[in-house]
């Protein structure tokens, strides 16, 4: 019988096959179900046969593996190597400022990058990929707001949808355009993707500064060859905020989104950049996901992101905790199993 819920971890910051091995068993023993692998462009030169090695493994201990982007056109992850061979295809900010690691979206050298990238995906015998955060950068900058991308080619897409110059400064039809340019380019590589029979996940960073926003998310849910739609409800970061509510408000908001357009979710619990002695909030935060109706929650990352400069202070303890928050949900979720049959069943 497929579980009704579903656990998982990123994992990354670790090549060596020997320690994949008892890292994926540590994982297939706390009961989870989903390891989120880095594959980035480093991985793809230098470490291209250990990383299907990596995947088999999971395989073996019983796992799914979803496949993230890492850092392929930029943030989230690595900056973009591809940019050392397409330097056209650079990112430019409204002020023609040069965003000097990240892949501009609309270049179709970076979509055949991405769409080989995806070949060397299917060809490593992974049939799940995730969409790490696609987002565009905007920054606050004198009396408003620059923008990227405004490189040449999307000025002239711009100028061609809009009969008018870009402006300086993001108003609402560079918020559009910047949606378009976001939700077009997921459009172009999940077909790919899934028309090798790859499903498609996709995580999104709620926020306008990030060009995403619910109305954003109304869009990608209903592309076709998206299947599951989560975001990242990550909290640590903010003063004064409680754990539970700031999660649980950010789950039912994604989730209730999906419901609408009859797609999967993912929800993201933080175990990075934890403060020593704040690590209990990862329980908290896990049951307020639960408890607002998600079913396929992962931690980021494995170890508390040990390998990491935003580490949690104390790795140990954070998965200590986070082996906790997942048993507790998996926990309740088979008492309510089994009391629902019990009262269909019982005479």
């Amino acid at each position: 019988m497929k579980r009704s819920l579903r656990t998982g971890v990123a994992y990354h910051g670790n090549r060596m096959i020997s320690h994949v091995r008892e890292d994926m068993r540590a994982i297939a023993k706390a009961d989870m179900d989903i390891v989120v692998h880095m594959f980035s462009h480093t991985d793809w030169d230098r470490h291209h046969a250990k990383m299907k090695d990596v995947f088999a493994i999971t395989q073996d201990e019983g796992m799914e593996v979803w496949v993230d982007n890492w850092g392929l056109g930029g943030p989230p992850g690595d900056k973009s190597h591809f940019l050392a061979y397409y330097p056209d295809s650079h990112i430019y900010y409204s002020n023609g400022e040069m965003e000097p690691i990240r892949a501009c979206l609309n270049s179709p050298e970076y979509r055949r990058f991405v769409k080989d990238w995806i070949d060397a995906v299917a060809e490593m015998g992974a049939k799940t990929i995730f969409w790490d955060e696609p987002h565009l950068p905007k920054k606050s900058v004198g009396e408003g707001e620059i923008y990227g991308c405004a490189c040449p080619r999307c000025r002239k897409k711009f100028e061609e949808k809009y009969n008018r110059p870009m402006p300086l400064y993001s108003d609402a039809d560079t918020e559009e355009f910047r949606t378009a340019s976001i939700v077009e380019y997921l459009a172009d590589i999940t077909s790919y993707s899934a028309s090798l029979g790859i499903e498609n996940i996709v995580c999104v960073m709620l926020g306008e500064e990030h060009g995403i926003n619910l109305s954003t998310i109304d869009r990608i849910c209903a592309l076709p060859t998206l299947h599951n739609i989560g975001s990242d409800p990550y909290w640590y970061h903010l003063d004064g905020v409680d754990p539970y509510e700031f999660v649980y408000n950010g789950t039912k908001k994604n989730i209730d989104v999906c419901a609408r357009f009859e797609k999967d979710h993912n929800i993201w619990i933080q175990t990075y950049a934890v403060p020593k002695g704040r690590e209990e909030e990862i329980i908290l935060a896990t049951e307020a996901a639960y408890d607002a109706g998600a079913r396929t929650i992962l931690a980021w990352g494995y170890m508390g992101s040990e390998s990491n400069d935003y580490a949690a202070q104390n790795p140990a303890r954070t998965w200590d905790i986070t082996v906790e928050a997942m048993r507790r949900i998996r926990d309740e979720e088979r008492n309510r199993i089994w009391q629902e049959c019990r009262a269909k069943y019982k005479r």
